[in-house]
Formats: structure tokens, sequence, C-alpha cells
């Protein structure tokens, strides 16, 4: 069974909450950036509003933004879940659009770009426009984030498009049985991976499969290019981590958390 391009793209939403059932563990990261910074907030790639909704919840005015529709649509209704038992002040304004070319008149305390966002954009070209967004809306004494996964050898030696079933997992949501596979290949030259996803869901016990799927490229960056890249858009590089408890960096990392403030 094939869905709509509609019901595709809602699905495809739904599975990328269900991925992240698994929690990344980020949150408490950005709950404590908050904090320190205070508000307004702006998440660039803001998805289902998995960052963002507690943020605002916690009485902050959080901005997020995204090309993804479908995702938007989930994160206003994770929103008015959660507004009623929201902390005054707390507040979550949606935004349809490209974050490389977003120009918004006004600054933020805290500018997020979370959980490898930066490295779905594919290109470098776009990667540092995305920069540049942080730090043209990032207020005097504001404060950037940007979290970018380092894949292992390990990882890499999977990167030769082999197949995987990485998970089955009951979707609450719907009632279904949903499983996810990927296929992911690693052009060394390019420092790129492309990655393919395929969701099937299928109601329980029987019934017709619906599969949607979705191809990616991502263009790795590791800390040293990173940090490069900040600087360029016109960021000063105040601290990076190798990991969400903001740990020292060094060998053995497998993230890359980077602090900017402007220069």
């Amino acid at each position: 069974m094939h869905p709509s391009d509609h019901e595709a793209a809602a699905m495809l939403a739904r599975a990328y909450d269900l991925d992240l059932s698994d929690d990344p563990g980020d949150l408490e990261l950005y709950e404590a950036l908050a904090q320190r910074t205070g508000g307004p907030i702006l998440e660039l790639a803001v998805g289902s509003g998995r960052v963002a909704v507690p943020l605002a919840a916690r009485g902050l005015a959080v901005t997020g933004v995204d090309d993804d529709g479908a995702m938007l649509d989930r994160a206003r209704m994770a929103w008015r879940r959660a507004r009623p038992r929201a902390r005054p002040g707390g507040d979550l304004r949606l935004i349809e659009a490209d974050l490389t070319a977003l120009r918004l008149e006004e600054d933020f305390a805290l500018v997020i770009l979370a959980l490898d966002s930066l490295l779905l954009l594919g290109e470098r070209d776009a990667q540092m426009a995305a920069l540049r967004t942080m730090r043209e809306h990032l207020a005097p004494t504001g404060l950037a984030v940007v979290d970018v996964g380092l894949p292992s050898v390990d990882d890499l030696v999977l990167y030769d498009g082999r197949m995987q079933l990485e998970w089955e997992r009951d979707d609450a949501e719907t009632g279904e049985r949903v499983a996810k596979m990927t296929s992911a290949r690693h052009d060394a030259a390019t420092a790129t991976v492309t990655l393919s996803q395929w969701f099937d869901a299928w109601p329980a016990p029987l019934g017709s499969v619906r599969r949607v799927s979705r191809t990616d490229r991502l263009r790795l960056v590791g800390a040293g290019e990173l940090t490069a890249m900040a600087e360029a858009a016109g960021l000063h590089v105040e601290q990076l981590a190798g990991d969400h408890q903001m740990g020292a960096f060094g060998p053995g990392a497998d993230r890359v958390v980077l602090l900017g403030t402007l220069l």
C-alpha cells in the first residue's frame, strides 16, 4: 500500500518521534543553557518540537523554524498538549521556512541547532549559511549551540550500502507495529554519507503494510572544521565539548557540542 504524499509526510514525522523514543539525552543540556541565557530562544530545524516544547513549557518564549510542514504539525500538537501545564510566559511560535535563508527582525538569547541537523544540510555552503543564520539572530550577549555526531571507524565500516533492520516498535498513537530499516553509504572523498531509511507500518495482528522512505545526504564535519566554519561565520568559539554533559572534548569523543558567542 502506497500512502499519498500528505500521508507519507505525516507518517515520516510520526516515525521520527518513534525513532527518538530512545532519548538522545540532550534535553538537559538545552534546559541548562536556557537557564543561563533566559529567552527568547530560536531553534533551527525544530522538527516535531522535541526540544522546543519542553523549553516553552518551562516559561520561555521559543521560536522554532523548519521547512517540513508535517513535522511542524506535530510540534503544534505537542505544544497544545503541553500548554495548559506551561509556566507563565511560555510560548512557542512555529515558522515554516528554509533555515539557511532565514531573516527574522529580532535577536535571541539562545540559538540552537541540535542533534546532527547541521549534517543533514548535506553541503558545506548550506552548513555555512546555517551558521551565519545563527550568528545573525544572536543577541549581543547571546549563545549559539551546535551539536553534531562523529561516526566511529566501526560505524563507517557499516556504511557500505547494506540494509539493516534497526528496530521494531509499537506506535501507541496509531496502534500499529512499525519497523525501521536503513542503508548508508560513506564516500570518504567528499566526507558524505547517503542515508536511506524505510519505515513499514502494519496493523496488529494482520493487515496491509504501508511503507514510506526518505534518503538524505549527510556531510560529516569534525571538530576542527566545525570550529573553523563557526569562526568564519562570525562566531567566537567559547567551548567545545565531547558529550551532552559538556565533558571535555578529546580522543574517543563520539560527538562535538560547540558553544559560540558573537566576536
